[in-house]
């Protein structure tokens, strides 16, 4: 029981507690409508490319964001960077997407969403700056579970789609994406308080605007450079990101439009998908990680291989075609999960923490940068065939594989029980 999952939940104190503790939230209000904004945007008129284009100008901007995001937690600190810029996010594109008409309410939101890119930097400096480092993983572990709890929930979207079909119930679950996600911003600023780190950055940037902290990139790229942990962390999130940024944007769309499941059931697939990855990050992760990060990376990228290799051969007729859908799912779950907390630890265990701020902001601008055209290309290729995007996910999941094989291969493994 001292190792399990719940033994850290319960342990947990200070920030990661207060961030931990508030993550349900977010599964309860944006991954409640955010898995079927894609959808949601083919019902209102837009064609794939347009879709596609708009994740491509989403990404732009978090990379924009990304790069500045160092100089802006570092000098309004984690806590108050986190606020503002989950309320400029999240709180009021909830609201733009909810009174959406066409392409250009998407634009603006698309715009607007892609200053996430600072939330996704100061909440995570937030997270683990004051934690003990043998926690981070399972501080991660806990983050995923309680972003897939909202999917116990989706019988919800279920129910309202099939009572006031797709759009106006999108429409609602944005209304309630606004209020919850208002009430988590409140609720984590009240009960966190700045960082150790982040108060000794606030102190050095005093009197210094954002552009002139972002000119001292140039030493912090070379610290990068010099950790080949680091390094590769970045590369693999960066291809994990690719992966889900395709695989989220066009799964309901191949399922609802190649494969003819109707919108009402689209949401039960996220319960099925959910349940799985809790299952996996409190159950099978765990024992994984008592040995080290190499077995469970190759088993993520190999599982959703397997998941999207088995989507694209799904027949569109047939008394197979749900259960395949689910032994898909089950597979994309397993990878999902164990990508993004093993992406989030890696990176966590490598990087240099008086410098995480600005080392997690050149991450995420060179994620961003490799994921931008994978929006649009999706896109595209989606309007020639629903399969393409999922062909091209898997040359992707090949890629991440292959180079996961190569740098452990040279014994630079760590356990995550004992960094």
């Amino acid at each position: 029981m001292k190792n399990s999952l719940f033994a850290t939940l319960i342990d947990l104190k200070g920030n990661p507690r207060a961030c931990v503790y508030t993550e349900p939230l977010w599964g309860l209000s944006m991954n409640l409508c955010m898995p079927y904004l894609s959808v949601y945007m083919l019902a209102i008129g837009l064609s794939d490319t347009r879709i596609g284009f708009l994740v491509t100008v989403n990404t732009l901007m978090q990379m924009v964001f990304s790069f500045l995001s160092g100089p802006i937690t570092d000098k309004m600190g984690r806590r108050k960077s986190t606020a503002v810029f989950d309320v400029l996010a999240w709180c009021l594109c909830s609201l733009i997407w909810w009174r959406a008409e066409n392409f250009w309410f998407f634009l603006v939101a698309a715009v607007l969403n892609g200053t996430n890119g600072v939330t996704t930097n100061s909440w995570h400096c937030l997270v683990v700056e004051d934690a003990e480092k043998k926690q981070i993983t399972r501080i991660y572990s806990l983050i995923m579970v309680c972003g897939h709890l909202s999917g116990i929930f989706a019988p919800i979207s279920s129910v309202l789609i099939s009572k006031f079909t797709l759009v106006p119930a999108i429409k609602i679950l944005f209304v309630n994406a606004f209020v919850l996600m208002a009430l988590k911003v409140i609720i984590l600023y009240l009960a966190s308080r700045e960082t150790g780190i982040g108060i000794t950055r606030i102190a050095e940037t005093k009197g210094k605007n954002i552009f002139q902290l972002a000119g001292g990139y140039g030493g912090v790229i070379k610290i990068i450079l010099q950790s080949r942990g680091t390094v590769f962390a970045i590369v693999i999130a960066a291809l994990s990101w690719i992966v889900n940024t395709i695989n989220s944007t066009f799964w309901q769309i191949i399922v609802n439009k190649k494969l003819l499941v109707p919108e009402a059931v689209l949401p039960l697939f996220n319960v099925f998908k959910s349940f799985l990855a809790i299952i996996f990050l409190f159950f099978v992760l765990p024992w994984f990680l008592k040995g080290l990060l190499k077995i469970p990376l190759v088993l993520s990228f190999a599982s959703f291989f397997i998941g999207q290799l088995l989507l694209v051969l799904i027949p569109v007729d047939g008394a197979l075609k749900y259960p395949l859908i689910l032994v898909s799912l089950m597979f994309d779950g397993f990878g999902v999960a164990g990508l993004m907390m093993l992406c989030e630890s890696i990176i966590a265990i490598h990087v240099n923490p008086n410098e995480r701020a600005r080392i997690m902001a050149i991450r995420y601008m060179f994620i961003m940068i490799m994921t931008a055209p994978f929006g649009w290309i999706g896109g595209f290729l989606s309007d020639i065939s629903r399969n393409l995007p999922f062909i091209l996910n898997m040359v992707v999941l090949a890629c991440g594989l292959v180079l996961t094989l190569i740098y452990y291969r040279k014994g630079n493994d760590h356990s995550a029980e004992h960094t």
